[in-house]
């Protein structure tokens, strides 16, 4: 009965037209203020997936690393036990140190990363080769993979490079008065180069694991880090926790999430803020409905004293107009859901909205509809509503009408 009253109090037509305009501005806000908040997260969504993509194709399912210091120590026996952790298909060994590379006259300073054979089954680099092939050579003739970035500096195409790149790497227990000796020298050959994001692409660079180690100076057991690649059938937490009590607690297990925290809590920060900011419009917009409500409470105040006197009571008003301003809260958010999966669906479809630039990856702006952003843009929107009616619902409830006039 509360719905039939609300639904027949919305299309009837009013003695005041001003009634009728105000509630369909209300409708309209609400319902742009809706599809905007459903198609700004959803675009939050797509880069959202697209930044972990990419870096989930450089960043491993778990790392094994120092907590403190830059390498690790790991015999062949804890490397045996890590293989045969329920979980763990396959890892990595890695070391990694900052190097200068130089061709000719042309020079950049990299982060070198020496690997061994497995890795090219545990990252999803080697799909990522933009030219040449992902060849690290080995010790005496390190092959080299690097970012597009790091090609572009030292002015050399990596598929089509004839002579080898100067590699200058740091040298550790090194006892001299020269500087110059903590520094090796070598020379490595160009073999391909990735693209994925520009954080890599102009930092990296892939070798070969023993070149690296031999030349840095770590013993037979050191590494800078181990990289693991999972069973996605298998808790990723249970597989830490069983890492964790297998090596002790000098040494760190981490997920990608934690390998990147600070990139993942911004991303969450960021979206946060622009569902506060669009949550405000639609406060703003849900003035308009207390307008249209107030007016509507005192347009109908011979019906309320008629359900007064036929004995309904201060409850059943109140939840009749609480329900009036549900309904138009409802029409406009259902209105502005309607008009967001359209714009997906035209996006995605047309590519109407391009990213500028010849940078990127992509050339229009990614969208992802996540079933959660719909239903707590629901929630927000039937919340404001209702907040919203609450105060003319209460007015409705508490009028005091005389019809002997």
């Amino acid at each position: 009965m509360i719905l039939k009253f609300s639904w027949r109090y919305f299309r009837a037509k009013k003695s005041t037209n001003a009634i009728n305009i105000i509630s369909w501005v209300s409708v309209v806000a609400i319902m742009f203020g809706t599809a905007s908040l459903i198609i700004i997260l959803s675009a939050f969504n797509g880069f959202e997936s697209l930044v972990k993509s990419l870096y989930s194709s450089f960043y491993p399912e778990l790392r094994i690393g120092p907590v403190k210091g830059k390498t690790i120590q790991l015999t062949q026996q804890q490397l045996d036990q890590i293989r045969g952790i329920h979980g763990v298909t396959n890892f990595a060994l890695v070391a990694e140190e900052r190097a200068l590379l130089q061709n000719g006259s042309l020079q950049t300073i990299v982060n070198i990363k020496g690997v061994d054979k497995q890795y090219a089954l545990v990252s999803g680099l080697p799909s990522n080769i933009y030219r040449g092939s992902f060849n690290t050579g080995d010790d005496q003739k390190p092959g080299l993979v690097m970012g597009v970035g790091v090609e572009q500096m030292l002015g050399l195409a990596s598929d089509r490079s004839i002579y080898p790149v100067s590699i200058y790497l740091p040298r550790k227990n090194i006892a001299s008065a020269d500087p110059s000796s903590a520094l090796g020298l070598a020379m490595g050959y160009p073999q391909g180069s990735f693209a994925i994001q520009t954080e890599f692409d102009n930092k990296y660079v892939i070798t070969n694991l023993d070149f690296v180690k031999s030349y840095t100076g770590m013993g037979l057991n050191e590494f800078s880090g181990v990289e693991i690649k999972v069973d996605g059938r298998v808790n990723m937490d249970n597989i830490s926790s069983a890492l964790q009590s297998l090596l002790g607690k000098g040494y760190k297990i981490e997920n990608r999430f934690e390998q990147n925290s600070m990139l993942y809590t911004t991303i969450r920060l960021e979206k946060l803020a622009i569902y506060g900011i669009f949550s405000l419009i639609l406060i703003v917009a849900a003035f308009n409905m207390v307008g249209a409500l107030s007016m509507l409470v005192l347009e109908k105040k011979k019906d309320i004293q008629v359900l007064k006197a036929m004995g309904a009571d201060q409850g059943l008003l109140q939840k009749i107009f609480l329900a009036e301003g549900v309904l138009l809260s409802f029409i406009g958010m259902a209105g502005g859901m309607a008009i967001a999966l359209l714009l997906y669906f035209l996006q995605t479809r047309f590519k109407l909205v391009p990213l500028e630039g010849a940078t990127f990856l992509i050339d229009y702006y990614p969208v992802k509809l996540v079933m959660t952003d719909f239903l707590l843009v629901a929630s927000t929107v039937l919340l404001i509503g209702t907040l919203a009616s609450w105060m003319p619902a209460r007015r409705a409830a508490l009028a005091v009408v005389d019809l002997r006039g």
